[in-house]
């Protein structure tokens, strides 16, 4: 069984071959560098780079993986959700690929390939876990903040998102608000690691609330109204550190304590991360600490992994091939809005 799969629902371009549950190859390029003049993905740049990127990223995925055409048993691609033209490239070179080998192609949710990614372990070398237990999933990305129930493999139901701003864009826009440049979680977590997390006290909306459902807004408000009223601070170096603390605690505590309630109501013993916020240095240490505190299994997605990558799209679509799980009509199209359900 070898499989290629595609992934441009976004700003990276990627592709990666799969031979039976284990990565061959996983080669992403990436777009920050363009969008990071705008403060944002552009739409239209995004996809005229999948546009001119992803006829070599396939070769280069091709070339590592030692794989023909011919060798090919399966494609697959991210089939939504995402940005429509940035999706729409990597969807219809799948499936011209596809009908011109005669080969299967399997449309992958990509927000489902995050939820399931834990279960793959470390990088390159990383095979499927088929024994996945029951467990409470953390999808927490730029564009996705989402608790899931899962029971098994492609067994796994939606309990709680959020309302308004994913965890990951709040990173991305208190980042913009304190100067810093785009993508600004990660400039966030690594000048957090200098500052005090208890300097100051934002907003933590519904952490209180005992749905499951989030909301960022109010946090990114929070702090914006605050920099009105403290503008003294953006100009002072010693103090970036402890605001870039103050805001990441809160984000990260209103995951947290989410999080672990849901798996104390559905009497969870195993809880999992995936997703770009997943590589977030201190949510990941604050996690395993609680989890060990309760005795509960925690899996957090490989670092490679958690950002956009072919290689995640390519080891669910290989367990949905092996399950039978897809269609193979043609005509099927990009789904932007899909959701995991």
């Amino acid at each position: 069984m070898r499989l290629l799969a595609l992934e441009t629902s976004c700003d990276e371009t990627s592709a990666a071959i799969i031979e039976n549950n284990a990565v061959l190859s996983n080669v992403v390029s990436s777009q920050i560098e363009i969008h990071s003049e705008y403060g944002g993905v552009v739409p239209e740049l995004a996809t005229r780079e999948h546009l001119k990127n992803l006829k070599s990223v396939v070769n280069e995925a091709l070339d590592k993986a030692s794989c023909g055409v011919n060798d090919l048993t399966a494609v697959s691609a991210t089939q939504g959700p995402g940005l429509p033209p940035a999706l729409m490239v990597g969807w219809k070179a799948a499936q011209a690929f596809a009908y011109s080998i005669d080969k299967p192609l399997i449309g992958v949710n990509h927000v489902v390939a995050h939820l399931y990614s834990p279960w793959f372990s470390d990088g390159q070398k990383g095979k499927y876990l088929d024994n996945v237990e029951p467990n409470i999933s953390l999808i927490v990305s730029g564009g996705h903040t989402v608790l899931t129930k899962v029971k098994g493999p492609l067994n796994h139901v939606i309990i709680g998102q959020t309302k308004d701003d994913a965890a990951g864009e709040c990173f991305d826009k208190t980042a913009k608000l304190l100067g810093l440049s785009y993508p600004g979680g990660p400039e966030i977590d690594k000048l957090a690691k200098g500052g005090n997390p208890k300097a100051y006290d934002f907003a933590r909306p519904m952490l209180n609330q005992e749905n499951d459902d989030f909301s960022f807004s109010g946090l990114k408000t929070s702090v914006k109204y605050f920099l009105i009223k403290n503008s003294s601070l953006l100009h002072s170096k010693d103090k970036l550190p402890d605001l870039c603390a103050s805001i990441q605690a809160a984000i990260v505590e209103v995951l947290l304590v989410k999080s672990l309630r849901a798996a104390r109501r559905a009497n969870s013993k195993c809880i999992t991360i995936s997703g770009g916020v997943a590589r977030n240095s201190y949510l990941r240490s604050e996690f395993q600490r609680e989890c060990r505190d309760r005795d509960i299994v925690l899996r957090i997605a490989a670092p490679d992994l958690c950002t956009d990558n072919a290689a995640m799209i390519g080891l669910l679509a290989n367990l949905i091939y092996e399950k039978g799980g897809f269609s193979n009509n043609p005509d099927d199209d990009i789904k932007p809005n899909w959701n995991i359900n």
